[in-house]
């Protein structure tokens, strides 16, 4: 899927985040949106997955084969998203939460296999509650790598993660991103090295 934006802006209040926004962002290429904090970044990235709204301009989604729109309300279905700030169901063992993540998004292998590949095959029955910062994270990187989307948004991907966890998101990066749209959000070049363009949201205020 490549998504299209035209103009776009979002405000709350009076005050502008980001304006007069164009770009095309293409399925099989990777991007990384660069600011300070507190610039927009986290915020273009919800706007492109259509979790928030924006305010003036317009997103559009096409198929990346014949360049045919798809209907916003039904773009989730090719986005997986990764972000710091997205809950997990601390009641849900690790199994639980990709079962219930299945119904929505496929997987692209096993539950057993996601697990093994991010080191939480012995925690897979384990509530999340019980898990460390890291865990948590390496569980959010997991349904997002694994989901089968043509894109994956990556929101600060190694908050939270020690070393082991850095290869094993570098990892993840190396072996399930081909031929997907990438998007990062992120001031850290570890996590954004392989991108390919850069946005910095200071340059449209």
């Amino acid at each position: 899927m490549n998504i299209h934006l035209s103009n776009t802006g979002k405000r709350f209040n009076r005050e502008w985040i980001f304006r007069k926004l164009d770009y095309q962002f293409l399925q099989g290429k990777s991007y990384v949106i660069t600011g300070t904090n507190g610039s927009g970044k986290s915020t273009l990235l919800q706007i492109i997955a259509g979790a928030s709204l924006h305010s003036e301009g317009k997103i559009e989604y096409y198929t990346s084969t014949q360049n045919e729109i798809i209907a916003a309300e039904n773009s989730y279905k090719q986005i997986a998203i990764a972000a710091p700030y997205l809950d997990l169901v601390e009641e849900m063992t690790a199994n639980a939460f990709l079962t219930f993540h299945n119904h929505f998004k496929l997987f692209t292998v096993s539950f057993a296999e996601i697990l093994q590949a991010v080191g939480l095959q012995n925690a897979a029955d384990k509530q999340i509650r019980y898990f460390s910062s890291g865990m948590k994270q390496r569980l959010k990187l997991a349904q997002a790598f694994f989901s089968n989307t043509s894109v994956l948004l990556l929101d600060e991907p190694t908050t939270n993660l020690d070393e082991e966890g850095i290869e094993v998101y570098k990892n993840l990066w190396a072996q399930h991103t081909t031929n997907r749209l990438v998007i990062v959000s992120s001031n850290d070049k570890t996590e954004y090295e392989n991108c390919e363009a850069v946005i910095r949201i200071g340059d449209y205020k």
